[in-house]
């Protein structure tokens, strides 16, 4: 057997670590974002920043090797790159000469009270989240920088087109720096106005983790540990405000299941055919007793219905009447044609399939659904009961031609090729 050149390793070697590089930098981007954020004072400036310490890890890791700590790495490197473009800046030497070597050496200052935050990643989203953006901007921005999320991932959570989310983010950064916003932690009234937007990021950060939009994998597991990290901080904050704890009840539950969603290869599993021994218990003792505090505000219906599953020994035990009506109630809170088809996957279970059918094929007619992969999805499951084979075969090869994640489409597809198969006689109960 020839031996291969050291020509021919050298490129293996470049593209491993090169892909290291990008998995550590989408992990701990918002941390890096935020930390510079704190020294540079400019939102826009700090991402670039990061980007500069990714490309400075692209050149030097190939030939030094990854290090022991890769994101403290990343980190150390663009702030010293920060703290090099202040000094740069005359007017800021005189500040620098006094707090420079604070910044490198010394960690932030413990809180001096209970309204502090003293956590780079929340204070970071409730500065983004001013009264200078708009609250779809706020909430594009947040994510793109502390969720790591790209413009089309952002633009599925939106349900809106992607060129619009673009602009958003661009136009939010150049209004954050037209208005020379402070990087502080706001106080009373002012940070009570802005919980409502913190509380759909951090939201939306899980949902990316829980369900990956692009890429190999099903889960992005950081992400979820940083939302959830986030809501409980939130609510420990903020103990008066009932839907801080209604959100980390929802994260909560929903965390619980993460070990039994996917198989060993990282496929999908569903939910009817989760190993519920495998569910964390102890964080959903942790979301009922947050349920306990939360009001009737709409993170506290989802985590009402989380409970609801949590609550469920096995599948065939689970209150889908009592589901529906939550989704009935949230419905009424939070319209959204999202929630209306998650409201007919319980109608399917508690009246049956056809009832189902009909709300699906109304919402089939909402241009905000046109891409969403899991509409056609939900039909094909439907058209399964219903026996009717060929036809759920085709929504579930459409949802599979609409998902950016490959696990996804890979269920999709495998359930396509089950469909007639498995398609049962008219189910009308």
């Amino acid at each position: 057997m020839t031996e291969r050149s050291a020509d021919a390793v050298e490129p293996d070697r470049t593209a491993g670590t090169a892909t290291t590089v990008e998995a550590v930098f989408r992990i701990e981007s918002a941390r890096i974002v935020a930390g510079v954020t704190r020294i540079v004072r400019d939102i826009g400036i700090a991402e670039e920043l990061a980007q500069d310490a990714l490309v400075a890890a692209l050149e030097q890791w190939p030939e030094s090797g990854v290090p022991d700590r890769p994101g403290a790495w990343l980190m150390a490197t663009a702030k010293h790159r920060a703290i090099d473009l202040v000094r740069r800046r005359e007017t800021y030497a005189r500040k620098l000469a006094e707090v420079g070597r604070t910044l490198e050496d010394v960690p932030p200052p413990e809180p001096s009270g209970p309204e502090d935050i003293d956590d780079d990643l929340l204070r970071l989203i409730f500065t983004v989240c001013h009264p200078v953006l708009s609250a779809p901007a706020r909430i594009a921005l947040t994510l793109r920088l502390l969720g790591g999320l790209t413009t089309p991932e952002i633009a599925r959570a939106f349900l809106a087109p992607e060129p619009t989310v673009a602009q958003r983010i661009v136009r939010a950064k150049r209004a954050l720096a037209q208005a020379g916003t402070p990087f502080e932690v706001p106080y009373g009234a002012e940070r009570a106005a802005r919980l409502s937007s913190v509380l759909e990021v951090v939201y939306l950060i899980f949902n990316e983790g829980y369900s990956a939009t692009a890429g190999g994998d099903l889960l992005r597991p950081a992400l979820c540990e940083d939302a959830l990290r986030l809501a409980r901080l939130l609510a420990a904050l903020m103990p008066g405000e009932p839907e801080t704890h209604g959100l980390a009840a929802l994260l909560e539950l929903q965390a619980s299941r993460t070990a039994a969603r996917t198989g060993p290869d990282g496929a999908p599993v569903l939910l009817a055919d989760q190993n519920r021994a495998r569910w964390d218990r102890l964080l959903i003792r942790r979301g009922l007793a947050a349920l306990e505090r939360a009001g009737t505000g709409p993170y506290a219906v989802q985590a009402a219905i989380a409970a609801c599953h949590a609550r469920a020994a096995r599948y065939e035990d689970t209150d889908w009447a009592a589901i529906a009506a939550l989704y009935g109630r949230l419905m009424a809170l939070t319209p959204s044609p999202v929630v209306e088809l998650n409201r007919a996957v319980a109608l399917s279970m508690a009246e049956g399939p056809a009832v189902a059918l009909e709300v699906v094929d109304a919402l089939a007619r909402e241009p905000a659904l046109s891409g969403y992969h899991l509409l056609p999805s939900v039909r094909g499951d439907l058209l399964v009961r219903l026996g009717r084979g060929a036809e759920a075969r085709a929504e579930f090869e459409r949802a599979a031609a609409l998902t950016r994640n490959a696990r996804e489409r890979g269920l999709l597809l495998a359930r396509a090729g089950t469909a007639e198969a498995a398609a049962a006689p008219a189910d009308e109960g």
